[in-house]
């Protein structure tokens, strides 16, 4: 029988909030404040409310599926500590050395005792994957990069300057690719002699029996002269114009400069004046068209952070003083020397004596409108069997063993191709212009002289290691330098400049691009005497000051 004396419970309606703003409730308990949460959305997909380790681990440590890897994650439970972070300083950040010799590491001693191990067997087709993998070349840290893409392709690319700033008055009026001057040919004008002037002195044949072992110390000849006057100076072209011989006028090194412009890779510019129907081509005042250049057309151009004696402009005027004492000392004095019908028409009256060069002043009628007249050096003279050959004389020179790959003391007497290889492939322009310079002057043989410092340190001490003789045809030949591309280029340019009106132009070199650049400059642009107007004002102003 049932208890009647118990009363029934009571039942408590608990408060219930409505919250007409959204779901859930309007207020947090007092307890319940200041816990971290991650809010959601109803249209999300729940990931995880509470994540301790997500600023450690990140999504991809949770994302084994894509629910998860698209979940949404906290950043309210990132832990960042700020206050007190400045107090901190680094005492040593110098790296732990490692003592060069100790025992060896964990793998080596693995691969070691596998080695060692003669219960190792190895089957047959096994055997033959190991023996196949032991014939392979091993893989170099550079080879490796270069199968995955082009690592590192332009880390040796530096920018070059440009030979002169292009002034705010000039107009640019052609851009003339090198592609193009690459497909020219033309047929090989014949040269005359108009007028020969100097005298070639004999050269010294025993400077081909100079080895590595025997090397002779490269001499200086402070106190000659070597004269470099430009086209529109030349006393001989002048007269030459006066009795109206031709009506384009240049010098042997700018013909050359202009004809193997598609090796060159520095920014270079010649000056042309045309006044009627005659052009001039000349080099501008005050630069460094005459100075060589070194390691032009290498890879891996020189670091001048490294070593400032190994600059561009220090290179090119070691080798240019180098090209210059070589020429002259490995002439013979006292020997019979051959004088041509004039003298040196750059010899004045003061104490110093010009370098011992001869000069033809050659004709080239390239067509009906165009007939060229241009000064061309020669260096000496050889005894070739009883008759007289004419000499170019150059020197290369080494200035860095490191930089080449090849050492010439080592392997020059050995290896002269290697050297020569890489010098035609380290300096292709300078060796072409040597080359085209030869064939106008009508030279029967190139002399090369190998060229190295005493130190590589010291770029002012050199010793002369050996010497080549080339042909100039041959020569041509074995560097694919083909004459008729040659006149094919400067008659394109000549033809290009016909068409402008009269007034002064200047032709530059890209320093980036395989371009020359046509630039209608105004007519006093360049001019020395205003260079040295203006220095004589600044002059008169600082006295004043």
């Amino acid at each position: 029988m049932a208890d009647t004396n118990h009363a029934p419970r009571a039942f408590v309606v608990p408060q219930v909030e409505d919250n007409a703003e959204g779901w859930g409730p309007c207020s947090v308990p007092d307890h319940l404040k200041d816990l971290p949460y991650a809010p959601f959305n109803k249209a999300d997909k729940i990931g995880r409310a509470a994540d301790f380790s997500g600023a450690t681990y990140g999504k991809a440590h949770y994302g084994r599926n894509q629910a998860d890897r698209n979940a949404p994650t906290a950043s309210v439970f990132n832990f960042g500590y700020q206050d007190g972070e400045d107090s901190y300083k680094l005492v040593d950040n110098k790296p732990v050395t490692r003592p060069r010799f100790g025992p060896p590491r964990r793998f080596q001693q693995r691969f070691q005792r596998r080695d060692r191990d003669p219960r190792r067997d190895i089957g047959p087709e096994r055997e033959g994957v190991a023996n196949h993998a032991k014939d392979r070349p091993p893989r170099t840290r550079r080879g490796n990069f270069q199968r995955f893409g082009r690592w590192n392709r332009d880390a040796g690319k530096t920018s070059q300057g440009p030979s002169v700033e292009v002034g705010p008055k000039w107009r640019m009026l052609e851009q003339i690719q090198f592609a193009a001057l690459s497909k020219l040919n033309v047929p090989e004008p014949q040269a005359v002699d108009l007028v020969r002037c100097g005298k070639l002195e004999c050269y010294d044949k025993a400077y081909d029996r100079v080895t590595p072992k025997f090397s002779r110390k490269l001499q200086k000849f402070e106190d000659i002269v070597f004269p470099n006057v430009t086209t529109s100076q030349d006393p001989v072209i002048k007269r030459l114009q006066e009795q109206k011989e031709g009506n384009v006028y240049a010098t042997d090194k700018i013909l050359s400069r202009l004809m193997c412009a598609p090796r060159s890779a520095y920014s270079w510019d010649v000056v042309v004046t045309k006044v009627g129907d005659k052009l001039f081509f000349d080099k501008r005042d005050r630069g460094d068209f005459d100075l060589l250049t070194v390691h032009e057309t290498a890879q891996e151009p020189v670091d001048e952070e490294k070593d400032p004696h190994n600059s561009a402009s220090e290179l090119s005027q070691e080798a240019t003083q180098i090209n210059q004492n070589f020429s002259q000392q490995v002439l013979v004095e006292g020997e019979r020397a051959i004088e041509f019908d004039e003298g040196n028409p750059f010899e004045g009256g003061g104490q110093q004596k010009c370098a011992k060069q001869a000069y033809r002043y050659r004709k080239w009628e390239i067509d009906e409108k165009t007939v060229l007249i241009a000064r061309c050096e020669l260096d000496g003279y050889a005894d070739n069997k009883g008759q007289d050959a004419l000499v170019s004389i150059k020197a290369l020179n080494e200035f860095d063993s490191k930089a080449t790959g090849v050492d010439w003391r080592h392997k020059l007497e050995n290896q002269r191709g290697a050297i020569l290889a890489t010098e035609l492939k380290n300096n292709a322009n300078k060796l072409a212009r040597w080359t085209a310079e030869a064939l106008l002057s009508g030279a029967d043989q190139l002399r090369l002289g190998y060229v190295t410092r005493s130190m590589m340190k010291d770029n002012r001490s050199h010793l002369v290691l050996g010497t080549q003789m080339c042909k100039p045809r041959d020569f041509a030949a074995q560097i694919n330098l083909k004459v008729g591309n040659l006149w094919g280029i400067f008659k394109s340019i000549v033809d290009l400049c016909r068409t402008l009106s009269d007034g002064k132009y200047l032709l530059m070199k890209d320093p980036n691009k395989q371009t020359i650049l046509l630039y209608q400059v105004p007519g006093d642009a360049f001019d020395p005497v205003e260079e040295e107007d203006e220095e004589e004002e600044e002059d008169d102003v600082n006295e004043e000051d």
